[in-house]
């Protein structure tokens, strides 16, 4: 099993948590409405009170992927971070890949 998460540390941006100037429910709902949209995705778990999504995708040769998504920021503010968090089994596990193949169109879409 391979396990990645995005950190300031990382040295492309799409890996970095992503840090916008909007209110941080709208940011969860957006990604909500994102992993609707991806056909591979599906929504196993909504923590509404924490802004966590927990997905999972099924993945080549028996392998999966699964993601934790969080939304952090102050109330009422347009600050939000979001942090992803990928574990990935299988063959081909690719934890840093499946990270930016959902964050890089997250970003082009909320940032």
């Amino acid at each position: 099993m391979a396990a990645f998460e995005t950190t300031d540390e990382q040295s492309d941006p799409v890996l970095r948590p992503m840090r916008v100037a909007v209110r941080r429910e709208d940011v969860f709902a957006e990604a909500k409405d994102m992993v609707a949209d991806l056909a591979a995705w599906k929504l196993v778990r909504e923590d509404a009170e924490r802004l966590e999504l927990h997905c999972e995708r099924a993945g080549m040769l028996g392998g999966a992927a699964r993601i934790v998504v969080r939304v952090e920021g102050p109330d009422g503010i347009p600050s939000a971070t979001v942090t992803l968090r990928c574990e990935s089994s299988g063959l081909f596990s690719r934890a840093k890949q499946v990270t930016r193949e959902f964050m890089e169109p997250f970003r082009r879409r909320v940032g």
